[in-house]
């Protein structure tokens, strides 16, 4: 399977044009299986307020980050800041670019809540779990030791947990600062499209990954395993999700807890393998790449040193990280051309004005 960037196109809002048709319909395939399985839907991010309040603001913060700092870095005595500030939200956010930039969000945001919800419609609908098989797979792959012993005899328990735990936590900012960075500091917009479709995509085949294989995870079945690790953040986030996976089971409709436990496949080692491999392929700076591929390495021992994921998830992981990166090259159109005219375009306008 060769990845490459996707073939070219005119339309800059065409970026998104297949990635939000497939979101649109991962959707309606949720709102689907809610009605017939009589389940609550939820917004796992309403503390920010109701979508229609809170994409419009994410848009508008990244658009107020980019033009802020590419400011500061051009401001000169002899131009009015503010004068300049304007010059470079012509420049940098032109119709077709803020056109492209929601649509973008927008995708995410319908793949990312429908992944949420169907990923806690799971034990309503699979309620038979593969524990088993996978605890097998790991004594397998390791001639019959316990891979999550055995990182923690190597890494130790003390130290190594803390800044392991940090890696693992990180993934929660991780993730919507580097959609934000994709859509708003690009300097080809395809490129960050690119990036933004395949996380959707991770969602997506997530997804499907949780159904076909349901499991909960070392952690949640062999919890004696773990009992010597340290309380950090991860252990707490370990407690608060069985807790509320414990409240869905008992009644869904009465509480807005999500049900948020599934091991099979790693959606952390997915989406971080997902954003070092554009990285690679678009050659973004070195450092940058060298920095991301020590992250998802970090990331996938983590995983298993927390108990959160079998090896075979780690694996499998990273090859949905893949076949998303895969998908969203082709669903994506690229940068040679779109994005050459809309620069023009941006300059133009900057001139004009």
């Amino acid at each position: 399977m060769k990845l490459k960037a996707p073939p070219p196109t005119r339309v800059l809002p065409g970026f998104f044009r297949v990635p939000f048709t497939v979101a649109a319909s991962f959707s309606v395939l949720t709102a689907g299986t809610a009605v017939v399985f009589d389940l609550p839907l939820r917004d796992p991010d309403g503390f920010l307020g109701p979508s229609y309040i809170r994409l419009p603001f994410l848009l508008g913060a990244m658009i107020l980050v980019d033009v802020a700092s590419r400011t500061l870095l051009q401001r000169s005595s002899s131009r009015n800041l503010l004068g300049l500030a304007a010059a470079e939200f012509r420049r940098r956010w032109s119709g077709p670019r803020l056109v492209a930039t929601s649509v973008g969000i927008l995708t995410f945001y319908l793949a990312y809540v429908s992944y949420r919800n169907m990923k806690s419609f799971l034990p309503f609908i699979r309620d038979r779990v593969m524990d088993p098989l996978l605890q097998q797979s790991d004594r397998w792959l390791t001639g019959g030791s316990h891979p999550g012993d055995a990182l923690q005899d190597a890494l130790g328990t003390g130290l190594s947990a803390h800044v392991l735990s940090v890696v693992y936590v990180s993934y929660l900012y991780f993730v919507p600062l580097s959609i934000a960075a994709a859509l708003a500091c690009s300097r080809q917009l395809s490129r960050g499209a690119w990036y933004v479709s395949a996380v959707s995509f991770n969602w997506m085949l997530g997804a499907a990954s949780y159904y076909a294989l349901p499991s909960l995870g070392p952690i949640f079945v062999e919890r004696i395993h773990y009992t010597d690790l340290p309380d950090t953040a991860v252990t707490n986030l370990q407690e608060s999700l069985y807790r509320s996976r414990l409240r869905v089971l008992v009644d869904p409709h009465a509480t807005d807890s999500m049900y948020g436990i599934a091991a099979f496949a790693s959606l952390h080692v997915s989406v971080v393998f997902t954003a070092a491999l554009i990285a690679h392929l678009v050659r973004l700076p070195l450092v940058l790449r060298a920095i991301l591929w020590v992250y998802v390495l970090l990331t996938a021992l983590a995983t298993v040193y927390f108990g959160w994921h079998y090896l075979v998830d780690v694996v499998a992981g990273a090859a949905i990280g893949a076949l998303a990166t895969w998908l969203a090259g082709l669903a994506t159109p690229p940068s040679a051309h779109t994005d050459q005219r809309v620069e023009q375009q941006s300059r133009t306008i900057g001139l004009r004005a």
